[in-house]
């Protein structure tokens, strides 16, 4: 059973509620429900206590950040488009102290110029990319290891 240290804030930012509308030879063709089955899976099995959210507004964004000190222990944080120039969100993150990890569905660096910079570099323990629900998977196993889970 998870402890209470084990608990990750899985964020998902703007489009991701229609995530299954988007064109799946990039996003994968998920839903956002089928998307968070596959890490509520991957996180149990590494003693992990998922926790969700997602909103398209940047400022509920940054709020649940803030919070997020309280609520969990690490996040992984996949906010689209924000991340390539939201120094709000940045700014929040680096605010809360906790060990992160941002993923991205799609391959960002083999798309648009503009999805090349991160306003996370320097924030997160990894930039996991490329390798659509899978790099859910590498984010919570790096977390894991971060956390001390299931030694």
């Amino acid at each position: 059973m998870p402890t209470v240290a084990n608990r990750v804030a899985v964020l998902h930012g703007v489009n991701f509620d229609v995530l299954e509308r988007r064109p799946a030879e990039i996003y994968g063709g998920l839903s956002l429900a089928q998307l968070e089955a596959k890490i509520s899976g991957w996180a149990h099995e590494l003693e992990l206590e998922p926790i969700y959210f997602q909103t398209n507004s940047e400022g509920e964004f940054c709020e649940y950040l803030h919070r997020s000190a309280d609520l969990a222990d690490a996040v992984i944080v996949n906010a689209g488009a924000w991340t390539h120039y939201s120094r709000a969100i940045a700014d929040a993150l680096q605010l809360i102290g906790l060990p992160a990890v941002e993923v991205h569905l799609s391959d960002v660096e083999a798309r648009d110029d503009w999805r090349k910079l991160s306003v996370f570099d320097g924030l997160v323990l990894a930039k996991i990319s490329g390798k659509g629900p899978d790099g859910y998977r590498e984010a919570l196993e790096r977390l894991a290891g971060e956390l001390g889970a299931g030694s």
